[in-house]
């Protein structure tokens, strides 16, 4: 179900209850800003969430209120996990949504890293 991305932040949410080791995830990458796991339920052979380890229900949030240090961490893990998963050659499509129009189910900002196929127009008509 969509969110409203403007809520404060709900520390039950999935990505936060990963975070603090209360369900498990296959962990493909952490440092000490972001975590990236792979898809319980892969939209393509390569589907990766890349999630801050803040409290950031959004892009917006995150942009707006994530420090300079948590903001180049979870850039720069999106590059090298790409990197890494050899997605780069091919090509790969990261996206995040935004709230209900976008589609955004948990309410912590998370980035998909999708890859490993032709992926198809960026948006159904």
């Amino acid at each position: 179900m969509p969110i409203d991305a403007t809520l404060p932040y709900d520390d039950t949410n999935i990505f936060a209850r990963i975070l603090r080791g209360e369900l498990p995830c296959n962990k493909v990458y952490e440092d000490d800003h972001v975590l990236a796991f792979h898809d319980i339920n892969p939209a393509a052979p390569t589907h990766i969430l890349v999630i801050p380890k803040g409290a950031y229900v959004s892009w917006d949030d995150f942009s707006a209120n994530g420090s300079e240090a948590e903001i180049a961490a979870f850039v720069r893990a999106v590059g090298k996990i790409a990197r890494d998963e050899g997605l780069v050659d091919h090509g790969y499509r990261v996206l995040a949504n935004t709230g209900g129009n976008a589609g955004q189910e948990v309410p912590h900002l998370h980035v998909h890293i999708f890859g490993g196929q032709p992926l198809g127009p960026m948006l159904s008509r």
